[in-house]
């Protein structure tokens, strides 16, 4: 059976990275979004699906375990990193979290509703959820 990481709010996720210093958010969308859509203030990129290929990163949770140099596996009595996944509206974060699990992490985390949220009634996004919606320090290249 599939483990699944720990949903967070936006806020959540922001105040969890302000209490654990050493926990990090990864944001897992394509190079275009994170450059154009914009992007939470001090995440690290790892894309999970990317252009030109669309298909899942094969070099992903190798990328995660570089960032954490070493701190993803550990026992349960030791400090563990805190990987916080978030992408546009929180199903490719939930996908990527359950490969992390599955590959040995343990304190692994996404922002269910992601960046930008779901999409409303006219079919924008940002309008009734996700980190940007909710005033989070986000910047835009």
């Amino acid at each position: 059976m599939n483990q699944l990481p720990q949903p967070l709010t936006p806020h959540q996720a922001y105040q969890m990275l302000g209490e654990h210093p050493q926990a990090v958010l990864i944001d897992i969308r394509s190079t275009m979004e994170y450059l154009f859509v914009g992007h939470p203030c001090g995440c690290v990129h790892i894309p999970w699906i990317d252009e030109p290929d669309w298909v899942v990163n094969p070099e992903f949770v190798t990328l995660v375990r570089k960032v954490l140099l070493g701190g993803a596996q550990c026992a349960l009595d030791t400090n563990c990193a805190p990987v916080i996944l978030i992408c546009r509206s929180g199903k490719r974060s939930l996908a990527a979290g359950t490969a992390l699990l599955n590959e040995g992490f343990t304190q692994v985390f996404h922002v269910s509703e992601g960046f930008e949220g779901e999409l409303d009634s006219e079919h924008h996004r940002s309008t009734s959820g996700g980190w940007r919606y909710h005033g989070l320090p986000w910047e835009q290249c």
